[in-house]
């Protein structure tokens, strides 16, 4: 099986500083993993904000490191983006392109009601 990380477990594998790095390492190891442009952006887009303060250079550098170390799959992100409420837009759109492409998406969030959401333990 494979799985489509979600913006949180991306962050938590790459910033060691992240309080669930350990946590998501463990449960990442010898899984097949799956970004999209929407995990790699938010990537970005956590890591340069106040949690982490990285520069642009540094966060992009983190995810070019990752995909050349780890060699994830990579799908597009060719799928309609109907969420069911405004607050489940992001997670809705990866759980549902996870399961058009046959695999789970996997969060940190314990309360991810989606049925194709994996939470890491």
């Amino acid at each position: 099986m494979s799985h489509l990380l979600g913006v949180s477990v991306l962050v938590a594998l790459l910033w060691p500083s992240h309080m669930d790095h350990k946590r998501s390492k463990a449960w990442a190891s010898g899984k097949s993993l799956v970004l999209c442009p929407i995990t790699e952006l938010g990537f970005i887009r956590v890591s340069t904000g106040p949690a982490f303060n990285a520069t642009m250079e540094d966060a992009r550098r983190a995810v070019a490191d990752f995909i050349q170390d780890e060699k994830p799959d990579f799908v597009p992100a060719d799928k309609r983006a109907l969420a069911p409420t405004s607050a489940k837009t992001t997670d809705w759109y990866l759980a549902n392109l996870a399961a058009a492409y046959g695999m789970k998406w996997v969060t940190l969030d314990e309360k991810a009601k989606h049925s194709n959401a994996e939470v890491v333990p």
